[in-house]
């Protein structure tokens, strides 16, 4: 039995090894005392930060969104930690509002100034956080498909399972070693839904990145370990007053609006909520000028001037 779990383990490092080199960091890496932190910076003007959802990474934005934006806005896409190419933070992986500190630290490293902050689906909880620890310090949010409203029932299936002792001991070491990478592009699949996945980006997004050992077990307590840390944030969302675009696809079952972004809005005092008609729980590749709309409306709203 130990020398099976030695075989598991030497496939699952040589599987990761792989992975890292055939989808490296795009940007650069930062020391934010001690932990690395990944950073993709593109264009020029008002300071735009991106962050993305459960299992992803920056390149989720690299792919098509950063180039739409690049030309009138000083672009930051991260890594959370945990994935893509940023350290986990020890017990804090799981935290939004640690994750916020941390990524924030990252940020003055690169001079950041009165961002807008952008957040993408569990994205969405820590942009939030971020506005909560500096609302003097952010101009303006955007939430996408979040999840930012603590949600009735439990986690299943997967989830549920890696959150036992058993689960997380043998789940992530045999799916690194053994589990084809067609598995996560039917699981992007259904991530997509009800949008196809937009031609190259299963190939340029790295799935190997996420099915690094650290990379499952950091993505799982973090979806599974958000509810309660919404809990706290959600009561102190009307406190702040900054101006918040909320966009949400119609069609979105992973994180639906009426759970998370319309009672968000009614929370928020000066926020304007967009549902998208048809739309999915990926409308930055759905319907991406929309965000970007979105964006221009929050930088107009905040006072700021794009390309200048």
């Amino acid at each position: 039995m130990a020398g099976c779990g030695r075989a598991v383990d030497a496939r699952a490092s040589a599987r990761e090894a792989g992975f890292e080199a055939q989808f490296p960091p795009t940007g650069q890496l930062l020391d934010v005392g001690g932990t690395t932190v990944h950073a993709h910076v593109a264009g020029a003007g008002p300071d735009l930060i991106l962050l993305h959802g459960a299992s992803g990474n920056t390149r989720d934005f690299t792919f098509d969104l950063v180039d739409r934006l690049s030309d009138r806005y000083r672009v930051i896409a991260f890594d959370r930690p945990g994935l893509g190419w940023t350290d986990p933070i020890g017990a804090q992986t799981a935290n939004p509002i640690a994750q916020a500190e941390l990524l924030r630290a990252a940020a003055d490293q690169l001079g950041v100034r009165d961002p807008i902050v952008l957040g993408h689906s569990y994205g969405g909880a820590v942009a939030l956080a971020w506005a909560q620890r500096a609302p003097s310090d952010t101009a303006a949010l955007v939430i996408v498909s979040g999840a930012t409203m603590p949600w009735p029932g439990d986690l299943t299936g997967w989830y549920a399972f890696i959150g036992t002792p058993l689960g997380d001991r043998v789940g992530p070491p045999l799916l690194t070693a053994l589990a084809p990478l067609a598995l996560g592009d039917a699981i992007m699949e259904g991530i997509f839904a009800p949008q196809p996945v937009p031609p190259g980006y299963s190939e340029y997004i790295g799935v190997g990145l996420a099915v690094r050992r650290g990379n499952y077990r950091a993505n799982a307590a973090q979806i599974s370990g958000l509810r309660p840390y919404l809990r706290v944030m959600a009561p102190e969302y009307p406190r702040l007053t900054l101006p918040v675009e909320i966009l949400h696809g119609d069609r979105d079952e992973i994180v639906p609006a009426f759970v998370h972004a319309e009672p968000l809005a009614r929370a928020l005092p000066d926020a304007a909520l967009t549902i998208l008609p048809g739309q999915g729980h990926m409308p930055q590749h759905g319907d991406p000028q929309a965000i970007v709309d979105a964006i221009d409306r929050a930088a107009a709203r905040a006072g700021l001037r794009p390309g200048v």
